[in-house]
């Protein structure tokens, strides 16, 4: 009974200090309010509309934006030609060309839109052709510069070396070289040995190429045989190295053979070359007939690699050379020029190596110990199968080509036989004979000229024609004629029966 007294009497009291309290409360906050804080909250309100306003017409843009550019793609052409301004304007002499040039070249043009922006397409070809020059200009310009930045610092100058001689297949094989060099884009200087002497043929070749040219001539006439061939070769090589000493060109000397074929990322890799290099070369061998193609696939063993460069292991060390297999050719490959057999390459072609050209000067401070003197071949020259013999020491050879790798030129012998008819330096004179007579040309007055075969052919048939037109008149008159006199015998007969009647 006391407890349950107490119980009341305790939430009696509870709640009179609610009630007590709650009026004190209200006036608390009614003041706690001020005019700055209900001022804040209106600025933050107003604050949240503009940006729901701003965000709400951004978006409603994007649409209008996004239809008006869907319906105007099927819409074709525009009234007026689509001006972009831009700050280069005022600075860019081709922006003021541009701008400059006459609306009716532009008014054509069609609105072609990418995302929220216009493109303007001009005509092609450009109507004005220095702007296209000046465009290309520029283009030179930004890939120099990024050659200059991201390319080699410090670029060397490449000495490409040629031997040759005036053949059929000069022009085809030389022109070939030719333009690889002239897309080089480094500085090159072109050291042209031909054998016999110099000649107007090589001349008028190499002339176009625009390149810096050292065309000499070379006093030993070309044989017909394929191994003294290479040995003359070697010896115009060690004569152009001879000429790059006296000269005392600075650069990097390949040995470009006028028939071989060369990647342009080969430019590229010889500018690491500190004194000597080595690349991979791919040797293109034709097979001489079906029996021998019947042999090697007989075989039960897989025939090597076609290639000729430096073996490396697994650290990227040279540790030895992988040469082209000529056993499996052997009593097969080609003596002279006019075998059909298949032509085999040396021991270790020129081709594939490449040389600092300091190498071979004279009085020079840091010159290794390893390299031979020019000098001390004179007497040897046919003896030198490769670069390799300038060296006393052959481990110092760099390989290039991610250590050999990479195939980065194809060596390759075709020539034309001693009795083949290509035309003489492929200048067709007089010019060709009519072998397929056009029957529609756009010179109806000048009818081809048929070969004196096809004109007795068709005399033939004229007569043909005309003895079968002339027979065939012949027999209808005849025909006619008895025709007529069968109708007046009949006739005849007709009129004496009906007066006997």
């Amino acid at each position: 009974m006391k407890l349950s007294s107490l119980q009341q009497s305790y939430l009696n009291r509870r709640s009179n200090s609610f009630r007590g309290s709650l009026p004190l409360d209200s006036s608390a906050e009614v003041s706690g309010k001020s005019p700055a804080a209900s001022t804040s909250w209106l600025l933050l309100h107003a604050a949240c509309c503009l940006v729901s306003v701003v965000i709400g017409f951004r978006f409603s843009r994007l649409v209008f934006l996004f239809l008006f550019s869907a319906a105007s793609r099927g819409g074709g052409e525009i009234s007026a030609p689509f001006v972009v301004h831009s700050a280069l304007a005022t600075a860019s002499p081709i922006a003021k060309s541009i701008a400059a040039t006459p609306a009716n070249h532009t008014a054509a043009a069609r609105r072609v839109v990418v995302g929220r922006h216009g493109i303007r397409v001009r005509p092609w070809p450009h109507p004005n052709p220095e702007e296209v020059m000046k465009a290309h200009r520029i283009i030179e310009r930004v890939q120099r510069e990024q050659r200059t930045l991201f390319g080699v610092k410090m670029p060397k100058t490449v000495i490409a070396v040629t031997p040759t001689h005036v053949r059929t297949f000069q022009k085809l094989h030389l022109s070939g070289v030719m333009h690889s060099l002239m897309l080089a884009p480094y500085e090159v200087v072109w050291i042209v040995v031909e054998a016999g002497h110099v000649t107007n043929e090589t001349a008028s070749i190499i002339a176009k190429s625009g390149l810096r040219t050292i065309h000499v001539g070379f006093n030993h006439r070309m044989p017909i045989s394929w191994n003294d061939r290479h040995k003359l070769e070697a010896r115009m090589r060690l004569h152009a190295l001879r000429i790059v000493r006296k000269e005392r060109l600075d650069g990097i000397v390949m040995f470009a053979d006028d028939s071989n074929m060369h990647s342009m990322e080969l430019f590229d890799e010889i500018q690491s070359v500190k004194w000597i290099g080595a690349v991979s070369v791919g040797i293109l061998v034709h097979s001489g007939g079906a029996d021998e193609s019947s042999t090697l696939q007989g075989e039960e063993e897989a025939p090597p690699m076609p290639v000729q460069g430096p073996a490396c292991n697994a650290t990227n060390n040279l540790v030895g050379w992988h040469t082209f297999n000529k056993l499996r050719y052997a009593g097969k490959s080609a003596v002279y020029i006019d075998d059909l057999a298949p032509v085999l390459p040396r021991k270790l072609e020129w081709a594939g190596f490449v040389l600092n050209s300091r190498l071979l000067w004279k009085d020079l401070d840091d010159k290794p110990d390893w390299i031979k003197d020019l000098e001390e071949l004179d007497g040897i020259d046919e003896d030198i199968e490769s670069p390799l013999s300038l060296l006393r020491e052959t481990h110092v050879v760099e390989p290039l080509g991610s250590c050999g790798r990479q195939v980065l030129l194809w060596w390759l012998r075709v020539e034309a036989r001693t009795d083949s008819k290509f035309p003489a330096q492929w200048i067709i004179d007089p010019p060709l004979d009519i072998t397929v007579p056009s029957k529609r040309t756009p010179w109806p007055d000048a009818p081809p000229q048929l070969p004196i075969n096809e004109k007795e052919l068709l005399g033939t048939q004229d007569q043909t024609t005309k003895h079968s037109t002339k027979t065939r008149t012949s027999r209808s008159r005849r025909t006619r004629s008895k025709r007529k006199h069968d109708a007046k015998v009949i006739g005849v007969q007709v009129s004496t029966h009906s007066e006997q009647n």
